[in-house]
């Protein structure tokens, strides 16, 4: 992929996050999750914007999973579990300027198969 179409995308990723981000936040009892996804892996972290902290976090890395549509769900199944440890039963969706679609809806759908409300 040549640079310049490379650049235009990531900057395109970025317009959206901003976009959604001047939207969207969470607090201690309506967290935001919000998905980072690389080539190779996910990471989701539950966020506290009122006191800028980080509730909980899990990343594929950890779990041993890829960033697929199956790491995607396996990895939502032990965030929706973690999240229910800490006490949060609904949740604000980041979906960080990606499309909700493949792995990020995938990730989605395993939030909401276990009663994660968002």
């Amino acid at each position: 992929m040549k640079a310049k179409v490379l650049k235009s995308k990531i900057a395109n990723r970025l317009k959206r996050k901003r976009r959604i981000r001047a939207k969207i936040s969470g607090c201690a009892s309506l967290p935001r999750v919000s998905v980072f996804r690389s080539n190779r892996y996910l990471s989701v972290q539950a966020i506290n914007d009122a006191t800028a902290t980080t509730l909980t976090s899990l990343s594929s890395k950890a779990t041993g999973h890829k960033a697929n549509k199956e790491g995607g769900a396996a990895l939502g199944a032990a965030f929706a579990a973690k999240l229910k440890e800490v006490g949060i039963s609904q949740i604000v969706f980041d979906r960080n300027g990606y499309q909700y679609h493949g792995v990020i809806a995938a990730f989605g759908d395993a939030l909401r198969e276990n009663e994660i409300k968002f």
